[in-house]
């Protein structure tokens, strides 16, 4: 278990991490660039986390809580709730342009540490989990069935937006226009919605 630091410099490593990981990946940072941008030594990194991968995990884990947070910041039970699905999924789908970590954690882009596999699935869950609170307002409000697998549609969910974004990024069909990922992301929403409303 890593020792006690000051939050300050804790606050800095992670941040530095955040920045490096999120710039140019797991592979290609080293404890030493990320002690060099947090202003410490790198004895100090080791006080802050168990290992590099520890590290990574940390700041992945701190981009998607920023991430719900400000996806999630506009949710109103009294709003209908596949206005709200469409809202934040446009919010993320926005978000997803600021937050590198957390695009690579959705497309499972996590290979490269397999001792952290569980940690990450638990991460990636957050993300469902977020999107089930949603689906289980549509139901309250009788917007959505009453019969939906809250839990299988919150990941098809989930898994949709991946998806649309493996396809934004791999393929490079439409010439780095993410526009064009944002539209696709939510017409696939939309179809996905007819399945979900009461008739």
């Amino acid at each position: 278990m890593p020792a006690m630091i000051g939050a300050d410099k804790r606050e800095n490593i992670l941040r530095a991490a955040i920045d490096a990981f999120g710039r140019f990946g797991f592979r290609k940072v080293s404890v030493d660039d990320i002690a060099r941008a947090a202003g410490v030594a790198k004895g100090t990194v080791y006080l802050a986390c168990e290992s590099k991968g520890d590290l990574y995990y940390q700041a992945v884990l701190r981009e998607v809580r920023d991430f719900l947070a400000a996806s999630s910041r506009d949710v109103d039970p009294r709003t209908p709730a596949d206005q709200l699905l469409e809202q934040c999924t446009r919010q993320g789908v926005s978000l997803l342009q600021r937050h590198p970590l957390v695009r690579d954690l959705l497309a499972w882009r996590m290979d490269e540490l397999p001792e952290q596999q569980a940690r990450f699935a638990e991460i990636r869950n957050m993300t469902k989990d977020a999107l089930a609170e949603i689906l289980r307002i549509g139901v309250r409000q009788g917007v959505f069935r009453e019969d939906l697998d809250i839990d299988e549609t919150a990941t098809l969910l989930r898994d949709m937006q991946a998806s649309a974004y493996l396809f934004y990024v791999v393929r490079g069909e439409d010439g780095g226009d993410y526009t064009l990922y944002v539209q696709r992301t939510l017409a696939a929403l939309r179809l996905i919605l007819d399945g979900l409303r009461t008739r």
